[in-house]
């Protein structure tokens, strides 16, 4: 079973800088094929080669003119990056400066890959070659707010898809924030509903509206993936999740898992040890 590292942002040299950059033959020197969980974003923008990375147990592609984000807290592996170009962004969740963008960073669910398109590329490639050479400045000749602005720019001009609906829709935006915030003590949506002040079909809907998922699937899903987190990466017993996800006993939490993912928590804790 694979052990989990905990990566600390710690910028290279003694300026407290936001954001962080590096190149994938970089990451190849530093990477030793292991599990890693960050206490920071990762931001990576492909320009050639082929790879792949595991991200909160989904498989991505990694290809030519592509990103991908892994989030502060997701358990990710990179799997085969010998081929790959590109640059990453590390960077704190207080480091962009937008609106829009200090949004995106914080919602739990981003988006993991997508694919830039080709007319959108020669403005990201622009903006990050910019944050790129501002990134390397001299401590002497390096305002802290440029790396931050230009992060901004970057992310801005990468368009994650699928995420402007999330920060237009406040039904929604309400209800990510509580089940972030209680999915470890509150397992019905009847609960949140209540707390809300909608009614639970009124919640469903918006719900289902920006994720295409109902508000019961969404929780459910909120928990199984922090359920596999315990399992596969801290080891827990089929009790010892049960006891930080808020079930009253092992059995009901084994019922749980398995109506969510078709096995118990003790076969798919195995299956993910031979993975």
């Amino acid at each position: 079973m694979s052990v989990i590292r905990q990566m600390t942002y710690r910028p290279v040299g003694h300026r407290a800088a936001a954001v962080e950059t590096m190149t994938f033959d970089r990451l190849r020197k530093l990477n030793d094929g292991g599990t890693q969980r960050a206490d920071f974003h990762v931001l990576a923008v492909v320009d050639a080669g082929h790879g792949t990375v595991t991200v909160d147990f989904h498989h991505h592609p990694l290809k030519e003119r592509s990103a991908v984000w892994i989030p502060p807290g997701a358990v990710h592996r990179w799997d085969d990056i010998a081929g790959v170009a590109g640059h990453l962004v590390l960077f704190v969740p207080t480091a962009p400066v937008t609106r829009a963008t200090r949004e995106l960073v914080a919602s739990p669910d981003l988006v993991a890959h997508w694919s830039v398109p080709d007319a959108d590329w020669p403005y990201v490639e622009t903006t990050r070659d910019h944050l790129l050479l501002e990134a390397s400045a001299p401590p002497e000749n390096a305002p802290p707010e440029l790396p931050r602005i230009l992060l901004s720019a970057v992310i801005a001009r990468l368009r994650p898809p699928h995420v402007q609906a999330r920060f237009t829709h406040p039904v929604f935006l309400l209800f990510r924030s509580s089940v972030e915030a209680h999915f470890r003590e509150h397992h019905a949506v009847g609960h949140y509903a209540r707390t809300l002040g909608y009614a639970p079909r009124t919640l469903s809907r918006a719900v289902q509206q920006v994720t295409g998922r109902t508000a019961k699937a969404y929780l459910v899903d909120r928990i199984v993936l922090e359920a596999k987190r315990l399992l596969a990466h801290d080891r827990l017993t089929a009790a010892r999740c049960a006891a930080a996800l808020g079930f009253p006993d092992a059995s009901n939490f084994s019922v749980f898992f398995l109506r969510a993912t078709g096995m118990r928590p003790g076969a798919w804790q195995a299956a993910a040890a031979v993975e």
